[in-house]
């Protein structure tokens, strides 16, 4: 199987027919990225909780949700992925195929949380990753982003 090829800056994102590489393995690459993500943020807000004196834990899942949201924001505007992202190998691309820059971080994020507030975008999205060629989720689709196996350097 033909790996990534390099890239600073892709032109334009990667053909699903032509470079298939790029979104192999991509929907379950993403789950799992979801899964450490969630556990680098639960392990971030019991530490807040604890160097607030217990206080936080009396709004726990607002903290939970800010803490969160900054991580997603930093991890993306940084590197194009959380770390949870990093670890399974991908990142997320822009329409023109370039990594997010900090207000495309914070664009996909909100959207991300908009779409997850309901049941619907939630089921909606995970159809759409499993089901579409470049293995879009709504927020990706509607933003023209996706999430790729990071191309080898």
């Amino acid at each position: 199987m033909q790996q990534p090829r390099p890239h600073a800056a892709l032109d334009g994102l990667p053909d699903p027919q032509r470079d298939p590489q790029f979104y192999d393995g991509v929907p379950f690459k993403r789950f799992l990225a979801w899964l450490i993500d969630v556990g680098v943020v639960s392990i971030f807000t019991l530490l807040s909780v604890f160097f607030t004196f217990g206080v936080g834990i009396f709004v726990f899942p607002l903290l939970w949700l800010v803490i969160n949201f900054a991580y997603r924001v930093l991890t993306i505007a940084t590197g194009s992925a959380t770390w949870g992202m990093r670890f399974a190998g991908i990142e997320l691309r822009n329409i023109q195929g370039n990594r997010f820059d900090m207000s495309e971080a914070a664009i996909h994020t909100v959207l991300y949380y908009l779409l997850n507030m309901m049941v619907l975008g939630q089921i909606l999205s995970a159809v759409m990753m499993l089901s579409t060629p470049k293995g879009q989720g709504l927020h990706d689709y509607l933003l023209g982003t996706t999430a790729i196996n990071r191309p080898v350097d």
